[in-house]
């Protein structure tokens, strides 16, 4: 079997649902697109291409994700990773947020 083979079928599920989003996203794109340009040939022309590129990124998203997940928890200073990630990332984007 290839390896293409191989990674699609080991991620059926993974590909299945980004298939799913990638149709309603180009739909969404569509209208939006339509909406702000009144010009349908632009519309179907940014649906098609934002969310492609999104598609993408969706799966790798998706797989680090899964990644992440499936990795065990350590604590840190009695709570466990994941709480300690939230908390990072709370302060990081509220730091953001204040300057400028």
């Amino acid at each position: 079997m290839s390896r293409i083979r191989r990674i699609a079928y080991q991620n059926k599920h993974m590909l299945m649902k980004t298939g799913s989003y990638y149709v309603i996203h180009i739909c969404v794109a569509a209208m939006v697109a339509y909406a702000v340009t009144g010009n349908l040939w632009a519309s179907l022309t940014l649906s098609l291409l934002e969310p492609t590129v999104q598609a993408v990124a969706f799966f790798w998203h998706e797989k680090a994700w899964a990644r992440y997940s499936n990795r065990p928890a350590f604590t840190h200073k009695g709570k466990n990773s994941r709480t300690g990630f939230v908390h990072w990332l709370h302060r990081r984007l509220a730091g953001w947020a204040t300057v400028g």
